[in-house]
């Protein structure tokens, strides 16, 4: 069975940093990303990297946000600079496998930033 587990979320100031990590129980996903839902709104892409080398961000977070998978641990990270109030959402951990043809979704963490 296929299992994503996000960590990292929190709250922090405007112009603070967090870094996400989602740990998984296999290592055979051709695509790992970000997702982000804020209250009221859909799910949105923040960043996914496809065959562990090209990296794909949303407009509103290049540049601040840098993605990155770790084979060792089965783990993705999502590194969050220069965060603003608009970043303010659940964060999921979002998977696809080639194998099953089927995605794959962590339980989100919260991640808020306010003064």
């Amino acid at each position: 069975q296929v299992q994503l587990v996000e960590s990292g979320g929190g709250s922090v100031q405007p112009g603070g940093s967090l870094r996400l990590s989602c740990t998984t129980s296999v290592n055979v996903f051709f695509t790992m990303g970000w997702y982000r839902q804020a209250p009221g709104q859909q799910r949105e892409m923040v960043a996914k990297i496809v065959n562990r080398a090209n990296k794909v961000y949303a407009d509103s977070v290049k540049g601040r946000f840098t993605i990155t998978r770790e084979g060792t641990k089965n783990t993705v990270y999502l590194q969050m600079d220069s965060l603003k109030p608009e970043d303010t959402a659940v964060y999921y951990c979002n998977a696809f496998s080639p194998h099953t043809q089927r995605e794959y979704w962590g339980q989100g963490t919260q991640v808020t930033v306010a003064s």
